[in-house]
């Protein structure tokens, strides 16, 4: 049996296809609003307390988050993560 190993480039679509996934969970009307509940604790994690309750509440409201996580699909995040934050003060 062969076994085949993971390309970088197919380890990068694998990471991308689960951030697409996510999003796009998020943006069903009430499965979305579950999705977004269950992913508080990764966002404050990534974003620090109130900025990722704030994505988190943004994201659980049904048209609001459907609209807020279309748009970042294609634009990126509103609410930078805190590395990034970091990153662009040393610019």
């Amino acid at each position: 049996m062969a076994v085949t190993k993971k390309t970088l480039t197919r380890k990068i679509v694998h990471a991308g296809g689960w951030q697409v996934a996510k999003r796009a969970a998020k943006m069903l009307p009430f499965g979305g609003t579950l999705v977004a509940v269950g992913l508080v604790g990764h966002d404050i994690k990534k974003k620090g307390v109130v900025r990722g309750v704030i994505n988190s509440g943004l994201d659980a409201i049904p048209v609001v988050g459907f609209a807020k996580n279309a748009v970042e699909l294609v634009t990126g995040d509103f609410i930078a993560d805190k590395h990034d934050r970091k990153n662009n003060g040393a610019k």
